[in-house]
Formats: structure tokens, sequence, C-alpha cells
């Protein structure tokens, strides 16, 4: 993580060259570390000035196609550089701090962007993109779409939740080595369970824990939360449930599974308000074993 003084100011989103004596903005090289951010330069058309992506830039699937500079807690200079980029853009969740460091000595700009868990912090990235990349008028319009989008979603929430109780959620995030993290609060997932009117059925432990028999039994969820990616290495549903304690929940009994892609789920970028719609959909559903979305 990264502290407020690497947030730096924005800059113009191209440097002015001449040419018989006339000026043109330089294209820009731009490299975006964050996959929603990724996903906004799209929704603003800039995406022809992407030079370089992290890994967790999976959509659309033309940014899979650009050069990878790896993971975005632990980028390497050399990659970065490699690319010549004009300017990178990246959220707190970026690092090492080291390797910002010497993207500073580099002279590379860096814009830091906050990576806040709410769809307000979307609207931000937004409008500092739209600043950085000079798409004032693109950011503006996509704004009022997306704020036109969420009011509708919030509105479908409600409608969704009424008349019964709040679903406890266990949102539990897996990988290949078989290892397992459950979300608490101050998490993307936490915050996610909130906006679709459930409980995070972890929602008194902060951030991410280590998954244990004891810890899945006392959360009692009634819906088990996953990612397609986690599902996947997992083994489909009936791997994951073989996770510690997820079977002796309720969510485990009732085979009661909720499947969302990463970056939709947990991003936080232009998808948030169908993806708050689609959660919703699927968690207040009425219960039916091995239930996805």
């Amino acid at each position: 993580m990264l502290s407020r003084r690497h947030v730096l100011s924005l800059a113009p989103a191209a440097a002015l060259l001449t040419m018989g004596g006339r000026a043109w903005a330089a294209p820009q090289r731009v490299i975006a570390v964050g996959g929603a951010l990724t996903e906004l330069i799209y929704e603003l058309g800039a995406q022809g000035e992407l030079v370089g992506v992290d890994s967790t830039s999976l959509y659309p699937s033309a940014a899979t196609k650009l050069p990878n500079v790896g993971y975005a807690r632990t980028l390497a200079a050399e990659g970065l550089l490699s690319l010549a980029p004009t300017m990178v853009v990246a959220t707190e969740e970026a690092g090492p701090p080291a390797v910002l460091r010497q993207l500073e000595a580099a002279k590379v700009p860096l814009h830091v962007l906050r990576a806040e868990h709410r769809f307000e912090g979307v609207l931000e990235r937004t409008k500092a993109l739209g600043d950085l990349l000079g798409r004032q008028q693109q950011a503006t319009a996509l704004s009022q779409k997306l704020q036109a989008e969420w009011t509708a979603s919030r509105a479908q929430v409600t409608k969704l939740a009424a008349g019964h109780r709040a679903p406890r959620v266990l949102f539990v995030l897996s990988n290949a080595a078989n290892q397992a993290r459950i979300a608490g609060s101050a998490t993307a997932a936490d915050a996610m369970i909130g906006y679709a009117a459930a409980t995070n059925a972890l929602g008194d432990a902060q951030g991410y824990k280590m998954l244990s028999p004891e810890a899945a039994i006392a959360a009692a969820p009634d819906v088990i939360l996953a990612t397609t990616q986690g599902l996947e290495a997992s083994g489909g549903i009936a791997g994951l449930l073989k996770l510690p304690g997820l079977a002796q929940t309720p969510a485990g009994q009732n085979k009661r599974v909720v499947v969302m892609e990463t970056m939709e789920l947990l991003g936080f970028g232009p998808r948030t308000p169908k993806a708050l719609t689609t959660l919703a959909q699927a968690l207040h559903a009425p219960a039916v074993a091995g239930k996805t979305a």
C-alpha cells in the first residue's frame, strides 16, 4: 500500500509539440496497473494509448493481448520501463514501493488513484482518468451513465431484499494451492455484500483471514460467494466445498454457492452497477442447491 505522499497531482494528458509551426498532442504511452482502471480507459475510448497492463486486466478481452507487466503488488521496474511509458496509472494497491520509487527516479509520471471500495470512488477515478487522458467530456458522459445505472441497481436491490431476512454471506477467495481466505470488513467483498443488502458472515473481523474449519462453522453462512477463477482453481463447487469447514455450514449443506468473475465483483470499475444487480438477484433468490450466478 502507498502512503498519501505517493499520490501525485494530475498532469496534462500529453505534451504539446510543434511541427511546421503547428501544435499537436504527442500520443501517450500508458501503462494501467489495475483491472478496473484498464476497463475505465477502454470505456473512455482511450485504449489506443495503452501499451501495457497488469495481470488483473482481463476485461475486455482485448486487454489481454497487450504486454503484461505482472501482478499489481509485485511489479518489476525493468518490465515497466521496457515499454517506454509516458505515464503509469495505478491504484494504491500497486507495489512494491521500491519499484514505484524507481519509476519516479526514471522521471516516468506515476499517478496513483485511490482504491476505494465504494461507488463514489468509481466516479472519482473516472474523472481523474478523464483529466489525465484529455477525455474530460467522455468522462462526464460515462459518469452520468454509471450514476443512472447505479441508481437503477440500488432500486432493484431494495425490491429484491424486501420481505425476508438478509442472507448471511461468506466470501471465499481460493487458489490452486488449495489455500483459501475469507473476507471480513474493510474489503471489496464486504462492500459489495453490503450494497446487495446482505450480511457479511465474517463482518466482525477486519480484512482477509485464513479459512479454518472453526471460522467457517462459526460464520454459519447461508450463501458462499466465490470467484470464477477461485472456483476453477478449487475444482468446481464440489472442490470448493471440500475446503476446511465449508461443507458443515448451512450454505455447504444446501450447496448454495454464488460465483462471479473476480474484477466484475471486486474491481469497483465500470461494471459495478450491473454486477450489483447480478449479485443481489443471486443472493436473494430462493434457496436452490448448487445455485450460481
